[in-house]
């Protein structure tokens, strides 16, 4: 019997496997595309941001010349970004290029990992994968482009603009720029998948939408870290990150009392019998 156990063990092992082998695939093949492209990628999205001409400064300084009749944003004309080590370039083209890669095979990785759990759950619940896998990917984007629209370009213009001195030349490192661009778009991709968290765990009774609404302040003060760990250290760029992160949290608890009521509803089911 224990052997019989072991094997099927085992098994769930090599079937684990065999899914994080084809992601990883996936991002490699995502990676190579990025990496043969990765000359216009910096030019046209990864520096996009520190330009005027980027699509959230065209906008912004569109309603600020309708309302005060001059542009609110105009950075400097030339963004200087200096190498420091001898492999710096290389290294960021490789964390690019990953970087890339596990976006656009995001969906992808949704789908292996579904397909790896989606036989231990309720057959409602495999009903329901489509929307499922579409749910998350889709949060994922968002919260990548949330972050690449709307959080990184506030917090290139605060520290393009910021100045205490006008003897100091602003000569920016390209880790540094890099270390940004990863900070706030990818993490803002991860912190939008809490709704799925939440799903989870309201479906495996852990959650309940009484308990979120309960601790709305203490999730307050916890979304205010989150974005001040994701955002660079000023004031207006956390602000920016932690308003969608506070919609995200009332969207959760609406999707907490409908998952809670779905689950209260089946319960119910059997005892009717």
């Amino acid at each position: 019997m224990s052997e019989g156990k072991e094997m099927s063990f085992w098994g769930h092992i090599g079937e684990l496997r065999g899914h994080l082998i084809r992601s990883i695939i996936a991002i490699i093949v995502g990676a190579i595309v990025v990496g043969f492209n990765v000359n216009w990628i910096m030019d046209h999205i990864f520096f996009g941001p520190t330009r005027n001409d980027f699509f959230t400064f065209r906008v912004v300084n569109h309603f600020s010349r309708e309302l005060i009749g001059e542009n609110s944003i105009v950075l400097p004309d030339h963004f200087a970004v200096q190498q420091k080590k001898l492999f710096q370039q290389f290294n960021v083209m490789m964390s690019v290029s990953i970087f890339g890669g596990i976006v656009a095979a995001f969906p992808y990785i949704v789908w292996e990992l579904w397909r790896f759990i989606s036989p231990a759950l309720h057959p409602n619940e495999r009903k329901n994968s489509v929307f499922m896998i579409n749910f998350v990917w889709i949060l994922f984007l968002v919260g990548i482009l949330c972050g690449y629209f709307l959080i990184l370009p506030f917090a290139i213009n605060f520290g393009l603009l910021f100045t205490i001195s006008d003897s100091i030349t602003q000569l920016f490192d390209l880790s540094d720029y890099t270390t940004l661009f990863m900070q706030v778009v990818l993490g803002m991709g991860i912190v939008f998948l809490f709704p799925v968290i939440v799903y989870f765990l309201t479906t495996i009774g852990i959650l309940t939408p009484q308990f979120m609404r309960t601790y709305r302040r203490h999730a307050i003060v916890l979304i205010m870290v989150v974005a001040a760990i994701i955002t660079p250290a000023d004031v207006l760029s956390m602000l920016m990150a932690a308003f969608p992160l506070l919609l995200l949290y009332e969207f959760s608890i609406m999707m907490s009392a409908y998952t809670y009521k779905k689950v209260q509803d089946r319960s119910q089911v059997p005892a009717e019998q």
